[in-house]
């Protein structure tokens, strides 16, 4: 079906909660990203209670293909082990792929060691890399301004392109490189702050009107951005930029189906 979304293209949000306070006190999960695309299962950035929010979505963890990493940051990463376990069935089915930055891997590597034996293969993520998982393709077009190597993801399913940009501080290059059909914002700030480099809800707003993909969707929200209500803030951003603007919730479910539609409210 490469030319039509597949009914089962879907993007479930196992948490949109990020950087330190909300994770550490889960006031929304942080599991990250589950991707089915074009019979695909892949899940991006495991941070803690990822399991957690796995089994009470009813997914299951060994119809996973891939565990991917767009960078080291306990956000992020924090149940990746328990995620390589379970997607490979406690090392009893062999099976999917591990990708992440070369930093994940040095010497404070995120993956246990002995999980190796386990996946079919590991794989280092780099900038302009393009990547073919059985059939899903998808890239690391752009270094991220972050303190760790950091990559942001874009998938091609169906015929539509899926954008997902990670932590970062803002640089004109985002608007260029994350030319997409759906893009998927992490935003943690609601004001700049020199010395953090993520994005705040303005630096969201002008990408995506710089981006003008058919629907956007913010997620991983900072303690300022949630208690602003960003589901206010992405009203907002629909208004002004006539593009469609999600506030993504714990365990929203998004069909890729929905960009054929007019989405504008």
């Amino acid at each position: 079906m490469s030319e039509s979304v597949r009914a089962d293209n879907t993007i479930t949000f196992l948490g949109t909660g990020g950087a330190r306070i909300m994770v550490a006190h889960q006031i929304l999960a942080s599991g990250g990203l589950w991707l089915s695309l074009d019979g695909k299962n892949v899940l991006v950035d495991p941070g803690p209670g990822c399991i957690v929010q796995v089994n009470k979505r009813k997914l299951r963890a060994e119809t996973l293909d891939a565990v991917m990493l767009s960078h080291r940051h306990l956000d992020h990463s924090g149940d990746v082990n328990v995620m390589i376990e379970a997607m490979t069935g406690g090392g009893f089915r062999g099976k999917g792929k591990f990708y992440a930055p070369a930093d994940a891997f040095g010497p404070e590597p995120v993956m246990f060691s002995y999980l190796r034996k386990f996946l079919d293969e590991v794989i280092t993520l780099e900038e302009g890399g393009k990547y073919d998982l059985e059939g899903l393709k998808f890239e690391t077009p752009l270094r991220h301004r972050h303190p760790v190597e950091t990559y942001g993801l874009v998938f091609h399913a169906g015929g539509k392109s899926i954008a997902y940009i990670t932590d970062t501080r803002y640089f004109d290059g985002l608007i260029d490189t994350y030319k997409a059909d759906l893009l998927i914002i992490n935003v943690v700030l609601t004001e700049p702050r020199p010395t953090v480099d993520h994005l705040t809800l303005d630096d969201a707003e002008k990408i995506i009107a710089g981006i003008k993909p058919k629907a956007a969707i913010l997620t991983h929200f900072g303690m300022n951005v949630w208690r602003a209500h960003p589901w206010e803030a992405a009203e907002g951003m629909t208004n002004r930029t006539g593009i469609k603007v999600i506030a993504a919730r714990d365990g929203m479910v998004f069909q890729l189906s929905e960009l054929d539609k007019n989405t504008k409210s």
